[in-house]
């Protein structure tokens, strides 16, 4: 995923009323959009293109606020215009009062290594550079080499049914963002702070240590034919809508959802899939629950701390 858009990139969206989406749309168009999308880009030092082209449907999420994957860790990055890491969360199972507090088998919310696991701006990883220790690259259409076309072993299964499943419904469905290393997560977001100031930059970027892209449990999706990709038209591709009605099926969310940028710290991305396991995002699906943050019982996070 690739992708990091922040609650702060342009004017606060969802506080208060929420805006109509013509109106978000506008701000797009004048380039409030540009600096989110530019963190979704896999290799994060190019900017994807404008995302200023509405999908001409007005009940479409796809033709407003933009979005980006969040892969990376407030931990200190060791170059110039890094910050510090603030404490791990302490966070490590669900509230018990949550709606996943009633599931008969239960997973640590810390443990890089659990598929619960709940990277946000409030929660980095630990350790910060966390390597998982069975990347493998699924049998699926791949848009992307090397690290980027790697999962953790779990995800990868799920992913290649998932894929499999599109592919006898007659949708297409490519790799286009997966594993991200710590290393690269500095780079990127490093690049961004020396060309724009750190307060832009982590509006486009993930901090390093704070990426979902990190552990090997999300990826990024496309149509195959790079039809919007990364922008917010792509939630109105094929991929998109599948992907949202059928990955609870093989245990996907869509991790950034329409309009919960205010509680995940990042606008729409109809690209970015997390596994959670079927169990836990078929009982997200029943219960109409959009977030992990809500479904485990924890708080929102919309800036980093």
């Amino acid at each position: 995923m690739c992708h990091n858009c922040a609650a702060t990139a342009g004017p606060a969206l969802g506080v208060g009323t929420v805006p109509s989406r013509r109106s978000v749309a506008k701000l797009l168009a004048l380039g409030a959009g540009l600096t989110a999308l530019a963190a979704c880009t896999p290799d994060g030092g190019t900017q994807p293109p404008s995302s200023s082209s509405p999908s001409g449907t007005p009940a479409s999420p796809a033709s407003t606020t933009p979005s980006a994957g969040p892969e990376t860790s407030t931990a200190a990055a060791t170059e110039p215009g890094t910050v510090a890491a603030p404490a791990p969360a302490t966070t490590s199972a669900p509230t018990p009062t949550s709606p996943a507090a009633g599931l008969a088998k239960q997973h640590s919310l810390t443990d890089p290594a659990s598929p619960w696991l709940v990277v946000n701006k409030h929660r980095p990883l630990s350790p910060a550079d966390y390597v998982p220790a069975d990347l493998v690259q699924p049998n699926v259409a791949l848009a992307v080499s090397g690290e980027a076309a790697q999962l953790n072993s779990t995800t990868a299964i799920a992913a290649e049914q998932l894929f499999a499943a599109a592919a006898r419904d007659g949708v297409t469905m490519t790799l286009a963002s997966g594993y991200r290393s710590y290393g690269t997560q500095v780079a990127t977001y490093n690049s961004y702070v020396a060309s724009r100031g750190q307060a832009e930059a982590d509006t486009a970027s993930a901090r390093p240590g704070f990426s979902e892209h990190q552990t090997g449990w999300s990826f990024d999706i496309g149509d195959g034919g790079g039809a919007c990709g990364f922008q917010p038209c792509f939630a109105d591709q094929p991929a998109a809508v599948w992907a949202k009605a059928n990955g609870h099926r093989f245990g996907f969310v869509v991790r950034y959802p329409w309009m919960f940028h205010e509680t995940t710290g990042y606008y729409y991305e109809s690209w970015h899939l997390r596994f959670i396991g079927v169990e836990a995002a078929a009982d997200m699906a029943n219960r109409g629950i959009a977030t992990l943050e809500e479904y485990f019982g924890l708080e929102a996070a919309p800036g980093y701390l």
